[in-house]
């Protein structure tokens, strides 16, 4: 419900037993004590498993239109991105240059719905000279799920540039860095 990005210093607020979950995992490691690094992130695609990524690339291909969440803000998060930032973590602890220890937000930057998404996802469909779907943005309500999905899922990312000097990138450029993998 917050209007900007979430900083690490929110109260969590999960709206389902996924973020339950998840939120239960940071709480006992927060238990534990000692050092450690959490790293929260939304919305993560690769050119593996099950993702918005590879279910869009399919969709886009076999229907003539298709309708998606144009009301649902985040920043879609390339596994990549996670990976290469999670080195860098490590490579400065290692060189005795950490930050603080504790929970930080890691997304790309920028950000888009899934609809924006979708779009930039057929865009580079098109530029291969695949077809594509005609795309409509539409609302949440139009698109019920069991699970009920945050409108706002965008983190504030600067804590943990700040405190490790870790960058993410744009997430246009990191899709087109996976894309270019996916070849």
């Amino acid at each position: 419900s917050k209007e900007g990005r979430y900083t690490e210093d929110d109260t969590p607020c999960p709206l389902g037993v996924y973020g339950q979950s998840k939120l239960a995992g940071e709480q006992a490691i927060a238990a534990v004590g000692g050092q450690y690094l959490i790293l929260r992130t939304s919305w993560v695609y690769s050119t593996h498993g099950k993702n918005f990524l590879l279910t869009m690339q399919r969709l886009l291909q076999e229907k003539p239109q298709m309708r998606i969440v144009a009301d649902q803000i985040g920043a879609p998060t390339w596994a990549g991105t996670i990976a290469h930032s999670t080195r860098a973590l490590i490579e400065r602890w290692q060189a005795g240059q950490a930050g603080d220890w504790g929970i930080y937000h890691l997304t790309a930057q920028g950000e888009t719905s899934w609809f924006g998404f979708a779009q930039a996802i057929g865009e580079h469909l098109r530029a291969e000279g695949k077809a594509c779907a005609e795309l409509e943005g539409i609302p949440s309500s139009a698109y019920p799920t069991p699970a009920k999905r945050p409108l706002n899922s965008r983190l504030n990312c600067s804590r943990l540039q700040q405190q490790w000097q870790v960058v993410q990138p744009q997430w246009r450029e990191a899709l087109r860095e996976c894309l270019a993998k996916q070849h």
